[in-house]
């Protein structure tokens, strides 16, 4: 496997910090009439039907190895229930914003993780540099109101950063499948549709339908569009660069997604791009640059 990032790499990244940044403003949506773990079922159940449709129009086997269920049940614990319910509980108090900066944290538990588990992604002091970078042009790019936040509603933040430690670990337990020939789509479905499985008793037991209110026509277009575009279009596409690029190289996703936030506000919405915004992209741009080493590389060739 290499570590380094092939241009499809970077372009699946770009389209992935695109898809997961929206998810933050659906989230932001959707929360205020659904309830966390129903949110959650919502989303992974939608998604997992999305992809056995995708997976039966393609006429691809639709079937998987019962001696995967263990497998893929634990990945969609660390990759989907677990992180997905976290995030959605600790929206109800923390800003959108904020929520992305802790997310942008990822990267960081990602480069211990892989290099405590894994025997080629260890730690460097390019990796470490470009993560600290990645991290400090987020922060730099969502301004000091956002960051005088950290420290308030401290629970919801450790929610946040559980969240970013559970994707770490799953990103690294996730390369097993290449191994085991199953193809992106096919570990994207397999870990949604567990991940269905898994909190549809909790919403049963916490959460019964028959005791909430319906979502307003709002909340389920955002809830549709989480769904589809912000979870299984995403997933196939992560599973496929995971497999590629390592764990640690994917994990930089977190980094570009404010970036993307804010240039689809800008070109979209008109909204005007500040100083900060600027430095923060040109920091990001150097850590990326650092974690992935080819400019380094040349420069001392």
């Amino acid at each position: 496997m290499t570590m380094q990032m092939s241009r499809a790499d970077w372009a699946i990244l770009l389209a992935l910090s695109v898809l997961w940044g929206g998810s933050f403003f659906f989230i932001g949506i959707a929360i205020h009439s659904v309830t966390p773990l129903t949110l959650v079922l919502i989303r992974v159940a939608f998604a997992s039907i999305f992809l056995w449709i995708w997976r039966l129009i393609r006429g691809e086997p639709l079937g998987l190895a019962m001696k995967l269920a263990f497998t893929l049940a634990l990945l969609a614990l660390l990759n989907n229930a677990l992180p997905f319910i976290l995030f959605a509980w600790a929206q109800r108090t923390i800003p959108s914003g904020l929520a992305s900066i802790l997310n942008a944290t990822t990267p960081i538990w990602g480069v211990i993780v892989a290099h405590i588990f894994t025997h080629d992604e260890r730690m460097t002091p390019n990796k470490i540099a470009g993560v600290l970078l990645g991290f400090a042009g987020v922060a730099v790019m969502i301004g000091a109101d956002l960051l005088g936040q950290i420290g308030t509603n401290v629970l919801a933040q450790l929610a946040c950063l559980g969240s970013t430690l559970s994707y770490a670990l799953a990103s690294v337990y996730a390369r097993r499948f290449r191994g085991l020939g199953v193809t992106p789509v096919g570990v994207a479905t397999g870990s949604l549709t567990a991940a269905a499985c898994v909190l549809l008793p909790l919403v049963l037991l916490f959460e019964p339908p028959w005791r909430a209110s319906a979502p307003t026509a709002q909340a389920w277009a955002a809830l549709i569009g989480l769904a589809f575009f912000c979870t299984a279009v995403a997933y196939i596409l992560y599973f496929r660069l995971l497999a590629s690029a390592g764990a640690t190289n994917s994990l930089l996703v977190t980094f570009l997604i404010p970036v993307t936030a804010i240039m689809l506000g800008t070109f979209l919405l008109g909204e005007q791009l500040a100083p900060r915004h600027f430095a923060g992209m040109l920091l990001i741009g150097c850590g990326l640059a650092a974690i992935d080493g080819r400019l380094f590389r040349r420069r001392s060739a």
